[in-house]
């Protein structure tokens, strides 16, 4: 019998049994190192990160949005306030079938039409929207039906909103401006600027005016609310609460009194006026007519009254006393005057004849006087009191274009005032070199005549034409305009008080500057175009009348006022200050199509005066009279000049 050979080696088996417990062993090791390195990155590393995350869950911050500031006149009168309302709103994004849930929505709580126009333009401006309003200002009775039916409408809900009112709707429109809501351009210039976090919650942002122009006064600091919720997202309690800090309160230069005077003064007409404090700058009135509701955009103009405003032949949004451009006519004659002086160009003492016309050397074109048959011997003095074009022909063409717009831009015309609130637009005091870059084409001498007496390429601002004419008040010093004379600091409680100096003072000489005072104030009395208008005033002042075409006239043809269309008709200016031997008040007057400045803007200016300085009311009544008793002479004196 053969011996049993051991098949099985025991110890290589026991050797590979050990070297793979040893690799098994190293593995789970590793792998417990790399759980346990997690573990510590997790638990140790990132437990400031996975705290906080946690406690986002069980933390919700909500954003207090602050009040926004109020804006006040001169005299403490109210012009932007803040008041409280429900609002029901819609997130769109929550809402299945809108239209159904609009249809269902409108048997309990009423929804008109315009108000789902106005919603939908909101949802087109608003892209990134979160919640929208349907409707603002529900009633009690409302309110309640709706929380009755909560239930069925998921995704529309009922917040409490600070909502913007402008007390004196249309009459400081232009001034104050108003607020909008939030859009997708906004959101993306308050991230350029790194503003965005302050508007978180907020819904609206100024537009227009004050209101847009002072936005990060008025606005204010958003406040915060950390409220810790449970697993069903309900309000357990407030864990933290940073109070709003609401906007600043505005104090305005304006007089709403005197703004409501002269918005009744043009009775109905179009134009703009501005009046100015001469001594600080103050915008005293600042009037665009027609105006617009400014409460009509507050939650989203509708459709309808969208289409109104914008497309009026009668232009409600265009601010014209800000960006309005027009020819000065015959208010840009003491510029003039004053240029004749200084240049040395003309004496006081030197006088020319007036045939009713001029013409230049070798051209057989007539430049029409006014008057017909011309006004015999005028020197510097008389050219203002009675406005004779045929003086400033002559005058224009001896100075020569580049004299004209050199000391002519010292008052401020053709440029931008810098006046505080946005849009302000340039004006045109034109030069050869403008004409070559904007037309291409040479200056000729006949374009020197016509800006010689306001008209041609010349273009101004009636903001720009009151500011001139301040400066004419202070017999050379310049001080800019302003709205805002005041910031009322809610957080801190002080009062800022906006610095009154001089922008600049021109280097005239007081015996010029007087020789153009006296004639301004002869404008007024008898025998100049502002007479009518003065006639029994309790106080002397100064002023120019103006006339500026609207359509050109061939040569030699009549303009007859009555036989123009309405709208074709010159425009009526009219520049003053008063009283005459200290003056608390400057202003500009422009009447649309108005025709002649001594009958219809001159009045204007005269009510204006007669309030601000006597406390005396407008009487629409006087206006009417002296127009009609000029109109007449008007019709069938006035040759237009430049053609």
């Amino acid at each position: 019998m053969k011996p049993t050979v051991e098949l099985i080696n025991h110890p290589q088996e026991l050797h590979d049994f050990q070297v793979r417990l040893m690799i098994g062993a190293g593995i789970v090791l590793f792998l417990f190192s790399i759980l346990f390195t997690r573990f510590y990155y997790l638990q140790v590393t990132q437990r400031d990160h996975y705290h906080t995350l946690a406690e986002a869950n069980r933390i919700s911050i909500f954003p207090l949005v602050p009040n926004r500031g109020l804006i006040f006149d001169r005299n403490g009168e109210i012009l932007a306030q803040n008041f409280s309302a429900y609002t029901l709103e819609i997130q769109p994004s929550k809402v299945p079938d809108l239209d159904t849930s609009l249809d269902e929505l409108s048997t309990i709580i009423e929804i008109t039409s315009k108000d789902r126009e106005r919603f939908k333009k909101l949802m087109k401006e608003s892209r990134r929207f979160k919640s929208l309003p349907i409707r603002t200002r529900l009633s009690d009775e409302e309110l309640a039906r709706f929380a009755a039916n909560r239930y069925r409408f998921p995704g529309i809900e009922i917040n409490a909103r600070i909502l913007r009112h402008y007390p004196h709707g249309e009459s400081l429109s232009h001034v104050v401006g108003y607020i909008g809501r939030i859009n997708d351009n906004d959101l993306e210039q308050l991230e350029n600027n790194k503003t965005l976090d302050n508007y978180r919650g907020s819904q609206h942002i100024g537009r227009i005016g004050i209101e847009q122009s002072f936005e990060q006064e008025l606005h204010g600091t958003t406040g915060f609310e950390e409220v810790e919720t449970d697993a069903a997202g309900r309000s357990v309690r407030v864990v933290s609460h940073t109070p709003p800090i609401p906007g600043n309160n505005l104090t305005l230069s304006i007089d709403i009194g005197l703004q409501e005077v002269a918005i009744k003064a043009f009775g109905g007409r179009r134009g703009a006026l501005v009046a100015i404090e001469p001594t600080s700058g103050d915008i005293l009135a600042f009037v665009s007519l027609p105006g617009f509701d400014a409460n009509l955009f507050i939650g989203g103009i509708d459709h309808e009254n969208w289409d109104l405003l914008n497309n009026s032949i009668d232009r409600p949004l265009n601010n014209r006393a800000l960006r309005g451009l027009y020819p000065p006519g015959s208010t840009f004659k003491p510029f003039m005057a004053l240029a004749a002086l200084e240049l040395e160009e003309r004496s006081a003492q030197e006088s020319m004849y007036d045939p009713g016309y001029f013409s230049l050397p070798g051209s057989k074109r007539r430049y029409r006087d006014w008057k017909l048959d011309g006004h015999g011997m005028v020197d510097l003095h008389k050219s203002l009191v009675v406005s004779c074009d045929t003086y400033y022909y002559v005058l224009a063409n001896d100075l020569g274009i580049n004299k004209i717009n050199h000391f002519v831009s010292q008052f401020g015309l053709g440029k931008k005032t810098g006046v505080d609130i946005f849009g302000e637009a340039d004006g045109l005091l034109p030069s050869p070199e403008w004409k070559m870059r904007r037309h291409k084409q040479q200056w000729y001498a006949g374009d020197t005549i016509s800006v010689g007496i306001g008209q041609g390429y010349n273009l101004t601002t009636p903001l720009q034409l009151a500011f001139a004419t301040t400066i004419l008040a202070n017999k050379g010093r310049a001080f800019r305009p302003h709205f805002v004379k005041q910031i009322h600091n809610n957080k801190t409680g002080n009062l800022k008080k906006m610095t009154i100096s001089p922008a600049y003072e021109l280097n005239i000489k007081p015996e010029h500057m007087e020789l153009v005072h006296q004639a301004l104030i002869d404008v007024t009395r008898t025998g100049g175009t502002a007479e009518r208008a003065a006639k029994g005033a309790a106080y002397t002042f100064a002023g120019k009348t103006g006339t500026s075409q609207v359509i050109n006239i061939k040569q030699g043809e009549r303009y007859i006022e009555s036989q123009v269309q309405e709208r074709h008709r010159d425009h009526a200016l009219f520049i003053g200050y008063a009283p005459a031997d200290k003056p608390s008040i400057a202003l500009a007057v422009l009447v649309e199509n108005g025709g002649h400045g001594g009958a219809a803007a001159a009045p204007i200016a005269r009510q204006i005066m007669d309030y601000y300085l006597l406390g005396k009311l407008p009487d629409s009544s006087n206006i009417e009279i002296i127009q009609d008793t000029e109109q007449h002479e008007h019709d069938h004196e006035h040759l237009h000049a430049h053609h």
